[in-house]
């Protein structure tokens, strides 16, 4: 059984990485064009080049994309949850301790699930695997010999 369960981990891992990288990019989406009820719950949107907030659902928006894509995943993940840090400790914990009590809990579960996509990277079935592999495979050419080598 846990064999079997081990075979199964990038693939529940990619998942993993689709689902987070989708709701994180819903976020941005909702703050930077209103749909999915807005940045404010009734169809706004943030000011164009506010701060903190339009910044935000850049990253949201971006970061989220190419981590469902699973493209430059550890990076997009690294900046995502470092936003998601800030967010947190300076948005929401000054309103009180515990993110429960703040209503930063989506900021703090953002936050840790986007760092531990920048331990474990993409997963399967994200662009990243495809061209490592690829790029592995080219090398492995150019060192056999088997392909020209443009000077």
């Amino acid at each position: 059984m846990t064999g079997r369960l081990n075979s199964a981990q990038p693939y529940a891992l990619g998942l993993f990485r689709v689902v987070i990288g989708l709701l994180f990019a819903c976020h941005g989406a909702s703050k930077l064009f209103g749909i999915l009820g807005g940045a404010d719950g009734q169809g706004g949107t943030v000011p164009s080049g506010t701060w903190p907030g339009w910044y935000a659902g850049v990253i949201e928006l971006v970061g989220g994309s190419l981590v469902v894509l699973g493209l430059g995943t550890r990076f997009a993940a690294f900046i995502a949850s470092g936003a998601m840090a800030y967010a947190y400790f300076k948005v929401h914990q000054p309103g009180a301790l515990w993110p429960i009590q703040n209503g930063g809990e989506p900021a703090a579960l953002f936050c840790w699930a986007m760092f531990l996509l920048v331990f474990t990277g993409s997963g399967a079935l994200g662009l990243d695997r495809l061209f490592a592999s690829r790029g592995s495979r080219d090398t492995a050419r150019a060192r056999d010999g088997r392909s020209p080598v443009t000077a």
